[in-house]
């Protein structure tokens, strides 16, 4: 029987996350989760939730939780909304902001759902190449047309940071666009641009609560911007999903954000065994990118990044290999465990390097 043709099916190539083994006894450091568990006040907030709430709709406005994010950044509510985690806020943010035609730039390595989203929404883009040390070119971003930008900072997979007064420039010099600053790990040691929200309306910071508040199961993200961003964002939600955040998400993000002491300590304990993993892989020989967030991306010495990965994930350490993806194939990338895991991290690469 001859076979017809469907129509109108999208064809994509969809972002491919690192694994989730089911294992047990394992070292999984290989999606950049959070190496502690979620705060005591998440967790007995968990406890208390009342069931009978989930007869009913959750927030539309997520009020809860986005006054106790303003008051924690001093910012106004109105200039925050939160989503089904940090993805669901930029795949809104490039729905709402990059409709100009014109090419949205971001980096030629960095998040791959950037590149994703620009095909699914059919939104032009270019990637500008990071130079040969992986760094972002603050000037490959100014003078040039485009629709609007997106730079991840601290960026991802390379962990490196731009400073604030660089971020400013590219902010500065494309003020009819609308430029993302992607936050998801600026916990671990960089600087934020929530400096420049009074200076300029065209900026737009994303965050989640998966990295530095140890809720990725949870799903959590929220944007940050001018009055006027947040309105248009906001509609673009309400237009498809208006009830993005659960109750039971937002309670438990909500107590995340009232547990600021507890993840600042973690999230420190964290940045300084990167530090220190750092060290003992230079010790050894390997090259590792200086990491202002809770993984770093190294090349290994006298063997190939695959045959690395795969004698880790052979001992039951999972990381994360790019395979054949240009500069990327040579580098690891490793999130950073408890002081306890990267040490055996470090005793089983050590036994053969």
């Amino acid at each position: 029987k001859e076979k017809l043709m469907i129509k109108g099916l999208k064809n994509i190539a969809p972002y491919l996350s690192g694994a989730q083994p089911q294992e047990k006894n394992i070292i999984k450091i290989n999606t950049n989760e959070n190496a502690f568990p979620p705060s005591p006040g998440v967790l007995k907030a968990l406890s208390k939730f009342e069931g009978n709430r989930l007869r009913r709709y959750s927030s539309l406005d997520n009020h809860e939780l986005c006054q106790a994010l303003a008051n924690q950044l001093g910012i106004n509510q109105e200039q925050i909304i939160v989503g089904n985690g940090s993805g669901d806020i930029l795949a809104l943010a490039f729905l709402s902001f990059f409709n100009s035609g014109d090419a949205v730039l971001f980096p030629d390595i960095t998040y791959g759902f950037y590149k994703v989203w620009a095909d699914l929404f059919q939104i032009p883009f270019e990637e500008i190449p990071l130079s040969e040390t992986f760094e972002l070119v603050t000037s490959d971003y100014v003078g040039r047309k485009n629709g609007g930008i997106v730079i991840a900072n601290p960026n991802a997979p390379t962990g490196i940071f731009k400073t604030l007064s660089e971020i400013e420039q590219i902010v500065k010099a494309n003020q009819d666009v609308v430029v993302i600053i992607d936050e998801a790990y600026i916990a671990y040691g960089g600087e934020s641009a929530l400096p420049l929200l009074s200076q300029y309306d065209n900026i737009f910071i994303t965050r989640t609560f998966s990295k530095d508040a140890a809720l990725a199961g949870l799903r959590v993200g929220y944007g940050i911007g001018s009055p006027k961003l947040i309105s248009v964002i906001q509609a673009v939600k309400n237009s498809y999903n208006p009830y993005a955040v659960d109750s039971i998400a937002e309670s438990l993000a909500t107590a995340a954000v009232m547990d600021t002491s507890y993840y600042d300590g973690i999230n420190a304990e964290i940045s300084q065994t990167r530090d220190w993993f750092s060290d003992e892989l230079s010790a050894l020989g390997f090259e590792v990118l200086k990491s202002k967030t809770n993984f770093i991306l190294m090349k290994p010495r006298g063997v190939s990044a695959k045959a690395l990965f795969e004698f880790l994930q052979a001992k039951k350490i999972y990381v994360r290999y790019f395979g054949d993806h240009g500069r990327l194939s040579d580098y690891l990338r490793i999130s950073i465990g408890t002081r306890a895991e990267t040490t055996k991290v470090v005793a089983v690469i050590g036994d053969v390097f």
